[in-house]
């Protein structure tokens, strides 16, 4: 999922350049409620029905000397916490790219565990 809200990217360009680390983690976090909207939906619904988040993927679009990957992707994992407490615990990858869909900063993928 893509940081969107209402329809728009809350944030575009690459980290290193044009985005910062904080602005970059609050779109990711924003990506994660994106994925959880999916699961609940897939869900039909309930939450609840999350067993746990198996793993998460965030890829970040970045200058080639930008290192700071994971702290983008804290945003995502952080919210994935706060939702879900204990069922949020996962595995996680952060991987940065050259590019993204639509010029986005951030990109979160989860996969679930579900009843």
């Amino acid at each position: 999922q893509l940081p969107f809200v209402d329809g728009k990217l809350t944030a575009t360009g690459l980290l290193g350049r044009d985005v910062s680390i904080e602005v970059a983690a609050k779109a990711a976090g924003i990506c994660a409620v994106n994925v959880l909207a999916q699961v609940q939906k897939a869900c039909e619904g309930d939450l609840e029905r999350i067993i746990r988040c198996v793993r998460l993927g965030g890829f970040v679009a970045s200058v080639p000397d930008f290192f700071d990957h994971p702290k983008v992707v804290n945003g995502a994992s952080d919210l994935m916490g706060e939702i879900l407490g204990d069922r949020g615990v996962h595995a996680r990858a952060a991987v940065g790219v050259a590019s993204l869909p639509m010029n986005a900063c951030v990109e979160v993928e989860a996969v679930f565990a579900v009843r």
